[in-house]
């Protein structure tokens, strides 16, 4: 994981097997500021992941990269 300001974290998680995407993004929650911001790096839509968002109080934008892959950013938006 790669700290880029104090408020946003990026990982890039490509070319990893299911379900270990999901478990370092999650790990990465646990850890993000209230005013932070995670983007992930994945080439895959991670659609299983959006309704663990929602659920537990993120939001999320995500955007399909020139490279094929796929960039998620996501931030707090309720009291978790």
């Amino acid at each position: 994981m790669n700290q880029q300001s104090p408020s946003e974290v990026v990982i890039d998680v490509s070319g990893l097997e299911p379900p270990e995407p999901m478990v370092r993004v999650l790990e990465a929650l646990d850890l993000l500021a209230a005013d932070g911001r995670l983007r992930v790096l994945i080439d895959r839509q991670p659609v299983p992941l959006y309704q663990v968002l929602q659920r537990n109080g993120y939001s999320h934008l995500t955007s399909a990269r020139d490279d094929g892959r796929y960039e998620v950013l996501i931030w707090i938006t309720a009291p978790v």
